[in-house]
């Protein structure tokens, strides 16, 4: 947008329902202050990977604030680092009428994390494919470093990671947060949509069947669980 949003504005666009954002090639200059560490955990992944966004018309097409919010029930995610990859393989899980027990559910979200160290850090050919995975990655450290960390399995997964697996999974994917996190002083029980991932993969073509939507939940806490 040519017009620059305050934090107050971006604030209220996020508590009506009528804020989108759209990821873009390059970083762009934060809405808040230079500190990355006070933007609105809206923008923010896990270790605080910006959001690239612009702020346009809500996701679906501009639909009124109260019509935005959307309700679903919250599963539990065990918060041991995972969060993010153990909410994906449940979510993609329960789309298939699958349950996972606890050591499937930790072996297979390491098997997904695993899988992003290979693409963006084993394979110079693939990594080429994830340029917006790269840029979000490098904004806050160096790609040797953050190889380094993905190893490890209490490595938290945020915004690259899910620019990665959603491709790398032709998977759909939805980030919500809480209504009530972003209205003030309310305590409202809907969610919010504020970014998608893969969206091209819930269509399907004549070669590809259509993949159901992973609906994760995003809160100021650094945690993710799965909606359904």
């Amino acid at each position: 947008m040519a017009e620059k949003l305050s934090n107050e504005v971006v604030l209220e666009q996020l508590k009506h329902g009528i804020a989108k954002f759209e990821l873009v090639s390059v970083p762009v200059p934060s809405i808040s202050t230079s500190n990355s560490r006070t933007c609105p955990t809206a923008f923010l992944g896990y270790n605080s990977h910006r959001f690239f966004a612009r702020i346009g018309p809500s996701l679906g097409g501009g639909s009124p604030a109260m019509r935005k919010l959307e309700r679903y029930s919250v599963q539990k995610v065990t918060g041991d680092g995972r969060c993010l990859f153990r909410a994906l393989v449940k979510g993609m899980a329960f789309n298939k009428g699958i349950s996972l027990n606890p050591r499937e559910e930790r072996e297979n979200a390491d098997d997904l994390r695993m899988a992003v160290k290979e693409v963006i850090c084993d394979n110079d050919k693939e990594r080429r494919r994830y340029e917006e995975a790269l840029i979000a990655i490098t904004v806050d450290e160096s790609l040797r470093r953050y190889c380094q960390r993905i190893e490890r399995p209490d490595f938290w997964g945020g915004e690259s990671e899910l620019l990665v697996l959603s491709k790398l999974c032709r998977q759909p994917i939805t980030v919500y947060i809480p209504e009530h996190e972003h209205t003030k002083g309310g305590w409202g029980a809907g969610f919010i949509p504020i970014a998608e991932y893969g969206a091209e993969f819930d269509k399907g073509s004549r070669k590809v069947k259509a993949r159901k939507v992973v609906r994760l939940l995003y809160s100021g806490k650094n945690h993710y669980d799965l909606l359904v």
